[in-house]
């Protein structure tokens, strides 16, 4: 066993399918799980694209839920290496492939498949399992409502985090801390790089590793937004003076963008990183000097939620949606929450998970997983441009890559954003609505 020691591994076994009311368990008596016809479904597949490295700890609950019914089999599926490869290859099987029972959905891929009826309303299922919705954190629970129904439910949670290299931050005689605002980073930038060996301040992702997600806690510091619900706001004066801020530090050499971010700054290529708290643990364990972490720079809130949830496609059987719902409550209790949290940097999804004896074992001994859990409790909903009009994301963030490494106008640049997104959403939202 690989990241769940065989203590907890018989604790999560013996657990079952107990975070599902026990009618929900009844059927035919056979081996495998069962919907309400009786029919009996002997195998489960998982599309997952692994979120945070997590494949191991996904095959240790995997293999505890199958302890719970013997002869029952779960697939996992490599699905992809990123949430997008996931949704195209989803979308691919809409069209006439095998779909699978689960998929991981992302905060910018679950949207479109809710608008276009790809996966199923879960609030039918949860009332006949009886599964206790309450107990999950409610801001990351509401984030996959849609029309007064729920699509998927939290797995694989997140906020950008601020890193820093505490060696490289001495060395320039600043505090212990992150930067409380964007305005005191560009202060501290100079002395960063005067004593960072050639190093930059700071490492970001570019547009097609998610920098429009870690652009979007930028803007809203800067009092900005991608939109106001559907309208978009890339063009106000504050989104670009973001856009500007973005630009001046790029050019200047104190923020530089990455299509390896996570490496150069764990190889102490990068005084600093934005980067999701998926990859605590492992930039953790591959960094030969000590991180700290930080809540991303201010005024706040400038904090998005992100990460990926579990749905279930539309267009299987009832038996299969019931069965799925069943691994995905068993993946997704109090104590398995708080495994995955600990294997990978994610946030619990479970309110009691943060108060579990282990989470705050974990946390006195592991304070930089703390940050994020403080972090939370300022994010704030995305904005609609980059999460529910399709193409958001990629769209923003190749328009970063262009104010950025291309060096384009940024008023230019946001204005195309405006106008594609409008055109967009009145083109494949507004009919739907």
């Amino acid at each position: 066993m690989n990241d769940v020691d065989r203590r907890t591994f018989l604790r999560l076994a013996g657990l079952g399918l107990g975070a599902v009311g026990l009618s929900a368990c009844a059927g035919t008596g056979s081996s495998g799980p069962s919907g309400a016809s009786g029919k009996k479904v002997e195998t489960l597949t998982f599309w997952s694209n692994h979120p945070g490295s997590s494949k191991p700890v996904e095959m240790q609950l995997i293999e505890a839920f199958q302890a719970t019914s013997p002869g029952f089999t779960v697939q996992l599926v490599d699905a992809g290496a990123t949430y997008e490869e996931l949704a195209q290859k989803f979308n691919a099987a809409l069209t006439g492939g095998e779909l699978p029972d689960l998929i991981v959905a992302s905060d910018v891929t679950w949207f479109n498949f809710a608008l276009t009826k790809a996966i199923t309303p879960m609030d039918d299922l949860w009332d006949a399992a009886k599964l206790d919705t309450d107990a999950y954190v409610d801001s990351l629970r509401e984030d996959y409502k849609f029309e007064g129904k729920h699509y998927a439910l939290p797995y694989a949670r997140s906020t950008p985090l601020f890193y820093y290299n505490k060696a490289k931050w001495s060395a320039a005689g600043l505090p212990a801390r992150g930067p409380e605002t964007w305005t005191e980073f560009a202060e501290w930038a100079p002395k960063l790089a005067a004593t960072g060996g050639g190093a930059p301040p700071m490492t970001v992702p570019d547009g097609r590793n998610y920098l429009d997600w870690y652009f979007h806690g930028m803007i809203w510091a800067f009092g900005g937004n991608y939109s106001k619900e559907w309208e978009p706001t890339f063009t106000s004066e504050k989104s670009v003076a973001a856009g500007q801020f973005l630009q001046d530090q790029f050019r200047q050499k104190h923020i530089a963008i990455s299509n390896d971010a996570n490496n150069q700054f764990g190889a102490g290529q990068a005084a600093s990183l934005l980067q999701s708290t998926g990859s605590l643990r492992g930039l953790t364990k591959t960094a030969q000097f000590e991180i700290g972490t930080a809540f991303l720079p201010g005024p706040r809130p400038a904090c998005p939620t992100g990460g990926a949830g579990l749905a279930i496609p539309d267009r299987i059987s009832d038996e299969r949606k019931e069965a799925a719902l069943k691994f995905i409550a068993f993946a997704t209790n109090t104590d398995n929450t708080v495994t995955f949290t600990q294997a990978t940097g994610y946030v619990p999804v479970r309110k009691d998970a943060l108060d579990d004896p282990d989470t705050q074992a974990f946390l006195t001994q592991n304070p930089n997983s703390r940050t994020a859990l403080e972090q939370l409790k300022e994010t704030a909903p995305q904005d609609y441009a980059r999460v529910f009009v399709p193409g958001g994301a990629a769209r923003i963030g190749a328009g970063l890559d262009q104010i950025t490494a291309g060096g384009e106008d940024v008023k230019t640049v946001f204005q195309g954003l405006s106008d594609e997104t409008l055109k967009v959403y009145k083109r494949d939202i507004e009919p739907n609505l």
